[in-house]
């Protein structure tokens, strides 16, 4: 009597270990070994490297995409447009997850401690409420090309066309980031922009590529505005190869050397010195932000938005997480 009494408390134990242990059981199956379920299990934890002294944490999933959505696009922008970007940023998460080996993310992004720095208290909650809405309304949604995540890269607007990845990269791998027209682009924020350098800082500023033996007596002699030449742009407008007394560079080698904001530039001569005029706001290469936001403004919703910047993509709402999470 004693030992069926003992072995139906050994089978009622089990039961609740079973029981206590089986969200987690789940979890692992689904999510692979690595994630670590969030508050309620409502959203799984991924490392982040957070420092450059090379500190991981780990963060909330949804916390950590609205983070990056939060740093990447302002908050007063449409909720379809912010919607757009919540895909392309979960998208550019898992093609990066997907090939490393550690699993941890190194994009950066915004704390909720930094979110209440710049909008205080009273606007904090709404703004961070925004941003997770956009997370959460997109579910588990990303850009699949050929059976796999897409390349999602953007910027803040264009210099009226969209640039074509084959042209910039030389490879056709990427079809779907091609020439798009954005007229509502000349509209935006800080489109035109001027800078002015003396010869003497651009040297200095590309000495980096400007190392031929060619080069040698003429930096010695100085650079003049004769010395600059654009020798072609791509058919978005951007300048693809100019010159450099005889060094020949790229218009992004060019622009990242002086930090301008746009590879789409003009020269002038002022005063004895050059002129950089810029048109538009980052690289060029996928959505622009600014035409997103006009479009959602437009009764545009995200899926048309991406599927106007990333034609012959599709999205994809069915994503294990297992597979580059786990």
């Amino acid at each position: 009597m004693r030992y069926f009494i003992r072995q139906k408390i050994k089978a009622f134990c089990a039961f609740l270990i079973i029981l206590i242990l089986l969200p987690y059981t789940i979890s692992v199956f689904v999510n692979g070994a690595d994630v670590r379920m969030g508050n309620g299990g409502e959203s799984p934890f991924v490392s982040v490297r957070t420092s450059d002294n090379g500190s991981v944490a780990d963060l909330s999933w949804k916390e950590y995409v609205a983070g990056i959505l939060a740093r990447e696009m302002p908050e007063d922008y449409e909720p379809e447009a912010l919607r757009a970007q919540a895909v392309l940023i979960r998208t550019k998460l898992y093609r990066d997850l997907e090939n490393s080996q550690d699993k941890i993310l190194t994009e950066k992004y915004m704390t909720r401690g930094e979110m209440e720095k710049k909008w205080k208290a009273s606007e904090y909650r709404e703004y961070h409420d925004k941003y997770i809405r956009a997370v959460e309304e997109t579910d588990d949604t990303v850009l699949f090309y050929n059976g796999t995540y897409a390349w999602t890269p953007y910027h803040q607007s264009s210099c009226g066309y969209t640039r074509s990845a084959e042209e910039v990269m030389g490879s056709d791998d990427y079809p779907y980031i091609a020439l798009r027209e954005c007229p509502l682009d000349k509209k935006a924020d800080d489109e035109i922009q001027s800078f002015v350098f003396s010869y003497e800082e651009i040297q200095e500023m590309c000495r980096d590529f400007l190392v031929a033996e060619s080069e040698q007596k003429k930096a010695e002699e100085g650079y003049g505005f004769d010395d600059f030449e654009i020798s072609s742009r791509d058919s978005a407008g951007y300048v693809n190869e100019m010159r450099i007394g005889q060094t020949t560079c790229t218009g992004d080698q060019f622009r990242d050397a002086l930090s301008l904001p746009s590879s789409a530039f003009s020269f002038s001569e002022e005063n004895g010195k050059i002129k950089i005029t810029t048109t538009g706001k980052g690289h060029g290469l996928g959505m622009s932000q600014w035409t997103a936001n006009e479009m959602a403004k437009e009764g545009k919703n995200y899926e048309e938005i991406l599927s106007f910047f990333f034609e012959g993509t599709e999205l994809n709402r069915e994503i294990q997480e297992t597979e580059v999470l786990g």
